[in-house]
């Protein structure tokens, strides 16, 4: 039990006078859930150098950037808002600006509701309006399909939750193209399988949080050993999807083969994972964290690949 769960989630522990103007600044973009954003970005601008087959304007660049920003931050506080009373009962969430009272529920509803709303008129205006119904989409989904209504019901809630964190991906074509087409497809797929491996690794180490507030995330309703064969099976999906940008002729020879070496250095750290879940180790031992810290470097890199690729045809 945590200190704050004697409390209703969201009622304030500090008068505002108490909360200093710089520490407000702070809550306040600690609501957009910033290092989120982060990898978003970096999945969303690679695209649209792959989609101009070079440099993409950079004005352009940099209002997809602020519009996806905008939409993603107004998304996180969305979701901050909802889950503010499960966020009390979970150590890793236990500092969020609504569970700490440096932001009020009322405060963090309306400023969700402006971010949305003003990132869809940036989309509109300044990107195009294909763009701005992928983000607007994106958004509803992470709050409406995954935070709302999968994220407390099954544990397949990542899986299909995350395609909310795919949507940058046709978004960032969508803002250069102004159409979808295969390419942004396939790298959709390759972050809509990358999303349960990526996650559950921070699920397993984390599970007595979401255990203690009833969130029927995999590792809380399976044992080590499936969710390590879980992991194992969406690994070499996405290992094998990311390969088809070659085939499908929207690469030269640089991508496939950084996404093939990337590929088996994920697929290395995956079985060892298994093995270890197999072999009974827990706790520290099983080094679940390994494949979590890898996988941000493998989609990080893997994305720098798509963006070089097209200078080295």
């Amino acid at each position: 039990m945590t200190a704050v769960e004697s409390r209703p989630a969201g009622v304030l522990i500090e008068s505002p006078s108490h909360r200093p103007f710089g520490a407000r600044v702070k809550a306040f973009v600690a609501l957009t859930k910033p290092r989120i954003i982060e990898l978003l970005l970096m999945t969303t601008v690679p695209v649209m150098f792959l989609a101009a087959q070079g440099v993409p304007d950079l004005w352009l660049v940099l209002a997809t950037c602020v519009g996806g920003y905008l939409s993603a931050g107004g998304a996180g506080a969305f979701n901050m808002y909802y889950d503010r009373d499960i966020d009390a009962l979970m150590d890793r969430t236990s500092q969020r600006p609504l569970v700490t009272g440096m932001v009020s529920p009322r405060e963090c509803l309306v400023f969700a509701t402006a971010l949305t709303v003003v990132s869809t008129v940036w989309f509109w205006f300044l990107v195009n309006p294909l763009s701005a119904v992928l983000s607007l989409g994106a958004s509803m989904f992470y709050v409406v399909v995954y935070t709302m209504w999968l994220k407390r019901r099954t544990a397949q809630n990542i899986v299909w939750g995350g395609i909310a964190g795919c949507l940058p991906v046709l978004i960032g074509w969508s803002a250069v193209k102004n159409d979808v087409s295969w390419a942004p497809v396939v790298l959709f797929l390759v972050m809509f399988f990358w999303t349960p491996p990526h996650y559950w690794p921070l699920s397993m180490k984390v599970k007595d949080d979401y255990q203690r507030a009833g969130v029927p995330m995999l590792p809380v309703t399976a044992g080590n050993k499936a969710v390590a064969r879980q992991i194992v099976i969406y690994s070499w999906v996405m290992v094998g999807v990311s390969l088809l940008l070659w085939p499908l002729g929207y690469t030269g020879w640089f991508y496939p083969v950084v996404a093939a070496l990337l590929g088996a250095l994920w697929l290395k750290e995956a079985h060892a994972l298994q093995a270890r879940a197999k072999a009974g180790i827990t706790g520290a031992k099983l080094k679940e964290m390994r494949l979590f810290h890898w996988s941000i470097t493998y989609v990080s890199l893997l994305f720098t690949a798509v963006a070089i690729d097209p200078f080295l045809r």
